[in-house]
């Protein structure tokens, strides 16, 4: 399947695309509103509400948002690297988690979402200088080195 038929179909398939879809295909993190989907041997996820895909949308704009100065990003720079935005996400919610859930054995997307706006109210209340320092020290798993055949 080439790339613009795969598109084509994620998009008639997969309406409401997960904000966090890298973080958890990564499984980094869970959520219990993700729905899977196969497409082409390929996996997507969905949002299965659409008001929490709204949150998570404002979340995750605030995480790049207050991130951009510890990741040396200009306010030019739309579209990411992949690591950069594994490091946003998967950093951002081990940020969330260290503040808001840190008994919580895996960052969950919509329980973090969730306590955020009970304990804070409004996202833009939350102490982004301590989320941002997951962001931060978040590393991507090293890869393993090829075994000479």
């Amino acid at each position: 399947m080439d790339e613009i038929a795969f598109r084509n179909a994620r998009g008639e398939i997969n309406r409401r695309p997960c904000i966090f879809e890298r973080a958890l295909l990564a499984r980094h993190a869970v959520c219990e509103l993700a729905a899977n989907h196969q497409i082409a041997e390929r996996e997507s996820i969905a949002c299965s509400q659409p008001a929490a895909h709204a949150d998570c949308a404002q979340m995750a704009e605030l995480l790049r948002e207050k991130s951009s100065f510890a990741l040396r990003l200009t306010a030019t720079q739309r579209i990411l690297p992949h690591a950069m935005v594994m490091k946003i996400q998967c950093g951002g919610l081990d940020g969330l988690r260290a503040l808001l859930d840190p008994a919580a054995p895996a960052p969950d997307v919509r329980r973090l979402v969730c306590l955020a706006r009970e304990c804070h109210g409004d996202f833009g209340e939350l102490p982004f200088s301590e989320v941002v320092q997951g962001v931060a020290a978040w590393k991507p798993r090293r890869r393993h080195p090829r075994s000479a055949e």
